[in-house]
């Protein structure tokens, strides 16, 4: 692995937006992007597991490093939602070409689905990995009261997690006014490709439901949710690598048939 990370990372420049940090395999289409999850990079395991994949398939691949994260420029505590979707369309228009496969894990469930929504016409299926969609709004709403405004207050919220020595996740109480605009639950929502959501019942993070309601909220009728009923939040247990992988080859073959 350590070999592995060492591997060439490009970085795409942008004139108005700090540099993106990326690592692309050449070949055929459709092509597949990792897109990583909260305060996570291009080089965790399910990104490296599906890279290996497409390369033995012969497909293209792009893994990369939202703005502020990773190796990417700019500054983690500047980011919001907003920006980090602009990143997946500038992945998407800058670096692709052909119908794309995006896999979102966690955040990265939710900004799929706003690309999905942005570019429809270069996304030719979706596959979720415990998708966090509006699950930061959500979870800071039902906060009790004095607390949402004392981050206010403070400008900061400190979400728990065990993920990192501090325990949690600083995020600025802008980064949360800020999601409240790319909710997705709260209507339909426009997405009629193939979609795929995988989640962990296990899961201490993101609770699975959330995978239901975006199989409900989506209007595409090719959908399914496969529960894993001891995954955990990262999904990154070797049998659950495997049913990512397989089912994005699923996706793959389906896509094929149906051009």
């Amino acid at each position: 692995l350590v070999c592995r990370l060492k591997s060439s990372v490009s970085f795409l420049t942008r004139p108005d937006r700090p540099n993106l940090a990326y690592h692309k395999l050449k070949g055929r289409n459709p092509g597949v992007i990792f897109l990583p999850g909260l305060n996570s990079n291009m080089n965790g395991q399910k990104a490296i597991a599906l890279e290996d994949f497409c390369s033995s398939l012969g497909h293209a691949f792009i893994r990369f490093d939202y703005t502020g994260c990773g190796s990417s420029g700019g500054k983690f505590k500047e980011c919001t939602i907003g920006k980090w979707r602009k990143d997946v369309l500038s992945i998407l228009d800058e670096l692709t070409d052909g119908p794309q496969i995006l896999v979102g894990s966690s955040l990265g469930g939710w900004l799929m689905l706003h690309a999905a929504i942005s570019r429809p016409d270069k996304i030719a299926a979706l596959v979720g990995v415990a998708v966090a969609a509006d699950h930061l709004v959500t979870t800071f709403k039902k906060l009790p009261i004095e607390i949402q405004k004392e981050i206010e207050e403070k400008g900061e919220w400190k979400l728990p997690t065990k993920y990192n020595e501090e325990g949690y996740y600083s995020l600025t109480y802008n980064f949360i006014r800020e999601a409240e605009n790319h909710c997705v639950l709260n209507s339909p929502i426009p997405i009629t490709c193939p979609i795929r959501l995988i989640h962990g019942m296990k899961d201490g993070d993101v609770p699975w439901q959330i995978s239901m309601q975006v199989a409900d909220r989506v209007l595409s009728k090719d959908v399914d949710v496969i529960l894993r009923k001891v995954g955990q939040h990262r999904m990154s247990e070797k049998e659950d690598t495997k049913l990512l992988v397989n089912t994005v080859d699923d996706l793959i073959d389906k896509l094929a048939t149906l051009a």
